[in-house]
């Protein structure tokens, strides 16, 4: 299977100071979708250390990312920025997939998944 999100340049030099500064050198990224958020489903983001069968595996600019299954289909071809402004930095997921978002911008739904809405 294709890698599937795409990490920029960025987004992979702010996780490997995040890797340093927490002592997560060799650390996988793991990358998934979850039930929640006002629009149904909301994005997880974090190290993991195991690699579970259900996972898809692929390296990016010398970070190597898991994907469940469940979440692989719901974020295929996504992309992982990372922006730096005056008000601070932050990730930024642009998901080709979502059909609606919420102002919070972490929330989002697809045309197959809905989620489990909730409250911002």
């Amino acid at each position: 299977m294709a890698d599937v999100i795409i990490l920029t340049e960025a987004a992979a030099f702010q996780i490997k100071d995040m890797m340093r500064e927490n002592g997560e050198e060799g650390a996988y990224l793991r990358v998934g979708v979850k039930g929640g958020g006002c629009s149904g489903l909301s994005y997880g983001m974090g190290f993991d250390h195991e690699r579970h069968d259900n996972d898809h595996e692929f390296e990016q600019h010398g970070i190597k990312i898991l994907v469940d299954k469940e979440s692989a289909p719901i974020l295929q071809g996504t992309v992982i920025d990372y922006k730096q402004s005056l008000m601070g930095g932050g990730f930024t997921i642009n998901n080709p997939n979502a059909i609606a978002t919420c102002g919070c911008g972490s929330s989002f739904r697809t045309a197959t998944n809905a989620g489990t809405p909730e409250q911002c």
